[in-house]
């Protein structure tokens, strides 16, 4: 129940931060679409602004003043206007540019803008110098909007002018509302898709720590298990010795025997425990030298010679590795002590053994073979897992701990290799060590 609290407030807490750190990127990335799309639109507006400001200021070097009228169908306000720039305007007409005259002041004189309430509007809309060379916004009556820019004109008897030049941009506006709802509306549906995305990679990033979690549980009950059954056959023993305290050795050497075995099944448990405990925090140390493998199979496997023998087995070495390896002598020592006692442990007698060691380019191969009583398909999944015994009873019986595969395993994987067991034809099983 506490695991299980732990687990799911590990996992919102997981889900919040996903759910943030998407929220935050893709509020970030639509902003950065907005405007650029936003500074695409109006900077279209601009250029042209800029450009028909350019060449009417490149125009009006040539203005002379007379008595006529810009712009004669909406002018009223004065008839002393530039006659130069009403004709270099014409030559330079850009459509969507409309334009305004204004004195020193910054009175209307003439506007191209066709509807009077527009004039109207703008004779009683504050003038700024400050918009001179600038790029402005104004809305009309808020419902028309335009972009605009000033620029100065000086006439030949040094009378200044302002001629504002304004685009429409009501089409740009009505595109960046239906995009700016658009792009709104699709951050919602990613974000919400967020969510579950979010449960989903919380959950993900979760399960290794979930199976570390149990596997860390069944490790320490097992061990408990492991450690208990030894320690109670001691403390059984030793506790019936005290009850005869005259008897002698010879009457009680079964019970002592029984003890020394349990004892030396405890240390080497405890010794395992300790390797796997160095391979779990990576303090395992791996020292590698140039050695003979073939005379390193050959040194450990002569006592499991003579053990076979005494069993009625056969232990045959078939070595042709030609070149020296680069390998942690010890390591592969404690590797092939654990392969040749399962081995041993696990066939009957005029069974036969086999450990084959070859080079092949660059890789080396060790391959122990067995007709013994070999392994279910089912235990070949589990077979390197710690304490995994398909047949507890006879493994307990025979000494076995559950932990020399695991042990081999890491210490393979230390060497950068792999380890596999399958099944020998027509029984028992086939290690097969890669380097």
């Amino acid at each position: 129940m506490k695991k299980d609290k732990v687990v799911r407030t590990k996992l919102i807490k997981n889900m919040v931060v996903n759910l943030v750190l998407f929220t935050v990127i893709f509020s970030i990335f639509s902003l950065f679409i907005w405007v650029q799309v936003n500074n695409y639109l109006y900077n279209s507006a601009d250029e042209e602004l800029y450009q028909y400001k350019k060449q009417l200021e490149e125009l009006s070097k040539y203005v002379t003043i007379t008595e006529s009228k810009i712009f004669p169908e909406t002018t009223d306000a004065n008839d002393e206007l530039i006659e130069g720039v009403q004709n270099n305007i014409d030559k330079i007409a850009n459509p969507r540019v409309e334009t305004i005259l204004r004195d020193s002041a910054g009175k209307v004189l003439a506007t191209s803008l066709k509807v009077k309430s527009f004039a109207d509007y703008l004779n009683n809309t504050d003038f700024s110098e400050d918009t001179v060379d600038k790029i402005y916004e104004i809305s009309i009556n808020y419902k028309y909007f335009y972009r605009g820019t000033t620029c100065e004109l000086n006439s030949s008897d040094n009378q200044k002018y302002y001629i504002d030049l304004l685009v429409n941009v009501n089409s740009e506006k009505e595109m960046m509302e239906t995009f700016t709802k658009t792009l709104v509306v699709s951050t919602g549906i990613v974000i919400i898709l967020s969510i579950f995305i979010s449960f989903y990679l919380a959950k993900k990033s979760l399960d290794p720590i979930v199976r570390a979690y149990k596997k860390q549980a069944e490790f320490v009950q097992n061990a408990s298990h492991e450690l208990r059954t030894p320690l109670t056959i001691i403390q059984a023993k030793q506790e019936m010795l005290l009850q005869e305290p005259e008897s002698k050795i010879i009457d009680k050497s079964e019970d002592i025997a029984l003890t020394l075995n349990e004892t030396r099944r405890l240390s080497k448990m405890v010794g395992e425990l300790m390797d796997l405990a160095r391979s779990d925090s990576n303090r395992t140390v791996i020292k590698k030298t140039k050695e003979d493998l073939n005379e390193l199979i050959r040194e450990v496997s002569l006592p499991y010679q003579e053990m076979a023998n005494l069993q009625g087995k056969k232990l045959n070495l078939e070595l042709s590795c030609k070149k020296e390896v680069n390998i942690d002598r010890n390591k592969i020592k404690q590797l092939m002590v654990i392969l040749l006692d399962n081995a041993l442990k696990y066939t009957e007698e005029n069974d036969i053994i086999s450990v084959e060691a070859r080079n092949n380019d660059d890789k080396i191969f060790i391959n122990v073979k067995d007709t013994g009583i070999g392994i279910s398909d089912e235990g070949l999944k589990h077979i390197f897992e710690r304490f995994y015994r398909e047949d507890k009873a006879r493994s307990r019986a025979k000494g076995g701990t559950g932990l020399g595969l695991s042990i081999a395993h890491t210490i393979v994987k230390a060497h950068g290799g792999t380890i596999k067991i399958v099944h020998n034809k027509p029984k028992g099983t086939i290690v097969i060590v890669k380097l």
